[in-house]
């Protein structure tokens, strides 16, 4: 079992930040530090993938309409999902204060 991000401390963070522990990722909510967010036109969405396909973070996951959507508890705002997109449904857009 991971231990709680609030008591790890950098000295015992492996090098280069590594994950060594296998499973942890749903424990380690990283998406409060990005400056960007994507929000999908779901009436443009042609639910083709191809976010999903591109995503370093797998975090986009597909709505029960079948369009897709970041899980933005992971979401890092890298934008990669937008500029692959086939159709330019998704728009990054700045996060609010």
């Amino acid at each position: 079992m991971a231990k709680p991000m609030e008591q790890i401390s950098w000295h015992e963070l492996e090098i280069g930040s590594v994950v060594t522990e296998k499973g942890n990722s749903v424990q380690y909510k990283t998406g409060s530090w990005r400056s960007e967010k994507p929000v999908v036109n779901k009436q443009q969405c042609i639910k083709c993938g191809v976010c999903w396909l591109f995503c370093p973070d797998m975090c986009i996951i597909r709505a029960v309409e079948g369009h897709f959507t970041a899980n933005l508890n992971f979401c890092k705002g890298c934008g990669i999902c937008a500029k692959e997109c086939p159709v330019g449904c998704i728009t990054m857009i700045n996060e609010e204060g």
